[in-house]
């Protein structure tokens, strides 16, 4: 029975940050492009689920999983694993790994786009929806973005309209595995609708904030809001 509280709870939330964001969500690129007739996605293949090409433009299909960090790859044992969710919420959460895998389970197939120019296609995923998250800890009215923190001391900024999209998870399985460390494992956040760099590997916490603030790769030049389909790689 408490189980089923908990859910309903959770189910509860979700549609109300939906209705709350439904309209901002709508008029993203990855949703709008197109529908004016002018800003058409760029890219090439068939449309995928989202209504855009399967490869966007500038990027190349590859089968391989390359790997990029800052050069460091923490080791964080399951028992040490832990995410702060915090900021701008009525109900700031630290969650173990236990607490973690007790949340709903959302498996998912989707792309992966690397701002250095690959992509690889039909990833499963298992994880945690983003907006389940959101949902335990119910945002303010005044929250507008999130940042989310690695613990290898990365940093990177999402806004809410984009971060709630349904398939932006927090996953700890990919390609039917364990989230290999090198990847960002135990758990990383995914993006499928923005460039990758967007999802921080081995992801330690996520607070709401009040504005947009610049993360690693913004502050060095990258784009703030990193929409594959635009080409939209760099400020």
């Amino acid at each position: 029975m408490e189980a089923n509280e908990k859910l309903d709870k959770i189910v509860e939330a979700r549609m109300k940050l939906k209705r709350r964001f439904e309209e901002k969500m709508a008029q993203t690129p990855s949703v709008a492009d197109g529908s004016d007739g002018q800003s058409k996605p760029r890219g090439s293949g068939p449309t995928n689920r989202h209504g855009m090409p399967t490869v966007p433009v500038g990027q190349t299909v590859t089968t391989k999983w390359p790997v990029l960090d800052l050069g460091y790859q923490p080791n964080i044992p399951l028992d040490k694993w832990q995410l702060n969710i915090d900021g701008e919420v009525n109900n700031p959460i630290r969650l173990k790994w236990q607490d973690f895998m007790d949340l709903p389970q959302v498996e998912d197939t989707s792309d992966f786009h690397c701002v250095t120019t690959w992509s690889r296609l039909n990833i499963p995923w298992v994880g945690v929806r983003f907006m389940d998250l959101a949902a335990l800890v119910d945002p303010k009215e005044t929250a507008t973005h999130v940042m989310c923190y690695g613990y290898d001391g990365y940093a990177t900024n999402v806004s809410l309209e984009e971060a709630l999209k349904p398939d932006v998870l927090l996953v700890h399985t990919a390609d039917g595995q364990p989230l290999p460390r090198e990847h960002g494992g135990p758990v990383r956040m995914i993006t499928p609708q923005l460039y990758a760099w967007k999802g921080s590997k081995w992801i330690k916490r996520i607070e709401f904030l009040p504005k947009n603030q610049f993360g690693f790769w913004e502050e060095r030049g990258y784009s703030n809001t990193a929409y594959p389909w635009r080409n939209d790689r760099y400020s």
